[in-house]
């Protein structure tokens, strides 16, 4: 049993090694969202089987859920790749612009923020006490980044929701 944990220690230390080397920082933002999305599915089956709602039909409901956050994480990385490439291989003009990439690391915080939002809602159902201050400092989170997003497509889509309302 105890070579079985190292063997597992050793993978996770190397997965998050490999990402740190590849990607830095960012390899630890996709590791924190990974293990949230993970922490959101567990505590959420475990809230389901405390109430007696579990059913494999919204098991896979929520698999299909987390499946959609990796394909548009995987548009937000391969969107912060094409500006990349395009600004670094202009030839006509050569401009002093480094591209690090800004839209994948902003989707995924704004993921880990509603996965741990959802964590502590599951928290709730499961009948632990949540701090009212830590839902509203996640949710003042989620905002920022929608705020920050808003801002660089010079759009307000609160006021364009509010719009198709009417």
């Amino acid at each position: 049993m105890d070579e079985k944990i190292t063997q597992w220690k050793a993978a996770v230390a190397a997965v998050g090694g490999l990402l740190t080397g590849l990607w830095g920082w960012l390899g630890w933002l996709v590791l924190g969202w990974i293990a949230a999305m993970a922490l959101d599915y567990i505590s959420g089956s475990a809230a389901a089987c405390k109430t007696g709602n579990w059913s494999s039909a919204h098991a896979r409901e929520g698999i299909w859920h987390k499946a959609g956050m990796i394909v548009v994480v995987l548009v937000a990385a391969g969107a912060d790749l094409l500006i990349d490439t395009v600004l670094s291989n202009l030839t006509l003009v050569q401009l002093p612009v480094q591209y690090p990439g800004l839209i994948c690391p902003m989707v995924l915080v704004w993921y880990i923020i509603t996965e741990l939002g959802s964590i502590t809602e599951n928290a709730v159902r499961m009948g632990a006490p949540v701090p009212a201050w830590l839902q509203k400092l996640l949710e003042i989170g989620r905002d920022a980044i929608d705020d920050a997003g808003e801002k660089l497509t010079g759009e307000n889509i609160a006021e364009k929701e509010n719009e198709n309302e009417r």
